[in-house]
């Protein structure tokens, strides 16, 4: 089964083909967030949701900017591991009732797609650097600091999530 559309010959390619399928990322998250925030019950984590969409909007455009001026295109490769990682979530949310467990199913939800986002943007940004492309590393760069800062606050917030979702259902009454 071939992987990529096209051969990839260059790393100048790849680097174009993995800015597509981020931006396909960006924008599952981006569709992805809303449902995120109508789920979750905790007024803080909330605010982090819808805050991060924000934010997440401003990173579409960014990646489009990029891919203009490398690829002349906004064209995207779907990004098939994020898309997996949004099913598996959803699929799971619809399973719980509680709030305070659907928050923390929510958190750890948000926190691995957070962990995508860091790797691939820090992988984006050298790889960028490497074929001298400093203008789209310094973008590059700067998004992958607000995901490694949405990912701290959604550690901060299940500090008080997680408790609160210890004490309900099965596990309060082992």
């Amino acid at each position: 089964m071939k992987f990529f559309s096209a051969n990839i010959d260059s790393l100048r390619e790849l680097y174009i083909n993995q800015l597509k399928a981020m931006l396909s990322a960006e924008r599952q998250i981006t569709d992805a967030l809303p449902k995120m925030i109508d789920k979750s019950t905790d007024q803080e984590l909330r605010q982090a949701f819808q805050s991060h969409l924000q934010e997440t909007e401003v990173h579409v455009q960014r990646l489009e900017q990029i891919l203009s001026q490398a690829a002349n295109d906004t064209d995207t490769i779907k990004c098939k591991a994020l898309d997996t990682l949004i099913d598996e979530s959803e699929s799971m949310i619809a399973d719980v009732d509680d709030g305070s467990v659907r928050d923390a199913l929510l958190i750890a939800a948000g926190q691995r797609v957070e962990h995508f986002e860091m790797a691939s943007y820090g992988t984006l940004r050298n790889w960028a650097q490497i074929i001298g492309e400093s203008g789209h590393a310094q973008i590059l760069n700067q998004t992958l600091k607000e995901e490694e800062h949405a990912d701290q606050l959604l550690t901060q917030i299940s500090d008080k999530v997680n408790p609160s979702a210890s004490t309900t259902g099965k596990s309060a009454a082992a």
